[in-house]
């Protein structure tokens, strides 16, 4: 099962405002990450710019969108950081999610997790057509990311060595 964790933001994270005691926070968090990538659960995670660095796009039916610049009303609602954790059931990414330092030291902090839709959930809904195109999209993207791989790049992670190009020679004149 594939969830979504989301770090709910703060007045603070909002600000680009870090904890006086960031270094501490970084190693706890990077300790956490690494157990979750040691167990196979985590997929990805990133930290968030505040909302002032971001856009929304808003759409209607009448085919009208409109661009709005950050930053953002409602801190509560807003997302500071996430992550794309592989678990077998929402009670295991809470039992993770509960040994997390807290990800805003000095404030309450929040994890919202969310688990996500697979094309099984979908397919009595959605017309075969369009299953069959996402099952496609998902099988390019899944390609596009073995070929970004840095296994792809050598042995062990290594990055292959770069062959020295050959001198060129000059045309002898005969």
């Amino acid at each position: 099962m594939k969830v979504l964790v989301f770090v709910k933001a703060t007045a603070n994270s909002e600000q680009g405002i870090f904890p006086p005691d960031a270094d501490k926070l970084f190693a706890e968090m990077g300790a956490f990450n690494e157990k979750l990538v040691k167990a196979g659960v985590m997929k990805e995670g990133d930290g968030l710019k505040p909302s002032s660095a971001g856009k929304r796009i808003r759409f209607s039916d009448s085919g009208a969108t409109v661009v709005v610049d950050g930053p953002f009303a409602e801190t509560k609602e807003l997302v500071a950081g996430f992550w794309i954790w592989e678990v077998k059931s929402l009670e295991e990414a809470v039992e993770w999610a509960k040994q997390c330092p807290n990800p805003m030291p000095g404030e309450e902090g929040t994890l919202e997790i969310r688990p996500t839709y697979t094309l099984e959930d979908l397919s009595e809904i959605v017309p075969p057509a369009e299953f069959e195109r996402e099952q496609r999209l998902r099988k390019t993207v899944a390609k596009q990311k073995r070929a970004k791989s840095p296994a792809k790049a050598g042995r062990k992670g290594k990055a292959m060595p770069r062959r020295k190009a050959r001198p060129s020679r000059a045309k002898s004149k005969k």
